[in-house]
């Protein structure tokens, strides 16, 4: 009985360790990070991207000064910049104070980890932008081809609440044909940007971000704004997809005038940024 009880924990053992190993890939296969199956383009060296980052890097509720860390998604920022450099683009990484983007460390944990983010953490010129982004008021929206805010839980603490933000945003808008992207908590920097009438510019236009329910299911209610709660109230027109856990879900939108390119969370950067690429070429 000793010995067959030694075998069956044995047996458990060597199940458990087997899922464990198994785990990102099985992850991967529901829906984690889905790799990018679409048509790729390259565009002229002379387009620019800018990606936006948080400068918050702690989860707590508002007022709280203390929790645990936070910062950006780093796919959020990893997948949209290779998927713009790799298209010939030049591209320059900001924040609304400029300096540090921190990055939250769960999302460079073994179960979330990507291959672009394996290639950040080989990139030292990366680093360096994301040591020392620009400030955003030391940048001309307008020169660029497209702007892409980037998420992760620490974007809900500073980029939606910058007016500075929203402006340029509207600056970039009405100053040419910028495509404007954002993914997850990142499209909270939309919500201040505003039409020539003083109304919201993202009014009556397709978008997505992270939804209620992700939210509600990850158990982190206590950030200041919630994207979709936040994109409704700016009346657009949140579209999303959902699943099982919607942390598996993901969902592109691209407005009526493709004019703004927005990813659900963290598993639509990607194709979002493939979208906004797809874009630029036929202009």
């Amino acid at each position: 009985m000793k010995l067959t009880l030694t075998k069956i924990l044995g047996v458990l053992l060597i199940v458990s360790v087997m899922f464990v190993l198994a785990l990102p890939a099985i992850l991967h296969k529901a829906g984690l990070h889905p790799e990018y199956t679409g048509q790729s383009f390259i565009l002229s060296n002379d387009k620019k991207a800018l990606i936006i980052g948080t400068n918050h890097k702690i989860l707590s509720a508002p007022g709280e000064k203390t929790g645990d860390p936070t910062g950006a998604a780093i796919s959020e920022i990893s997948h949209p910049y290779y998927t713009f450099l790799d298209a010939g683009m030049q591209v320059d990484v900001a924040s609304i104070l400029g300096g540090e983007i921190p990055v939250d460390p769960q999302t460079l944990s073994r179960m979330m980890i990507t291959n672009h983010d394996k290639r950040y953490l080989d990139d030292a010129a990366l680093q360096a932008k994301m040591r020392s982004s620009i400030p955003i008021k030391d940048i001309d929206f307008t020169q660029y081809d497209t702007i892409f805010l980037a998420g992760g839980w620490g974007a809900a603490y500073d980029l939606g609440y910058s007016v500075e933000l929203g402006a340029k945003i509207s600056e970039a808008y009405y100053g040419q044909t910028t495509i404007i992207g954002g993914v997850c908590h990142g499209v909270l920097g939309l919500i201040k940007a505003l039409d020539d009438s003083g109304n919201p510019l993202i009014a009556g236009r397709k978008m997505t971000g992270v939804t209620d329910k992700q939210i509600k299911e990850l158990g982190i209610t206590q950030t200041p704004m919630h994207p979709e709660t936040e994109l409704r109230k700016a009346g657009a027109i949140f579209e999303s997809a959902t699943a099982f856990q919607d942390f598996l879900a993901t969902h592109v939108t691209v407005d009526l005038e493709q004019r703004f390119v927005t990813g659900q969370n963290q598993n639509s950067g990607l194709e979002a940024a493939h979208q906004i690429v797809a874009l630029l070429a036929q202009q």
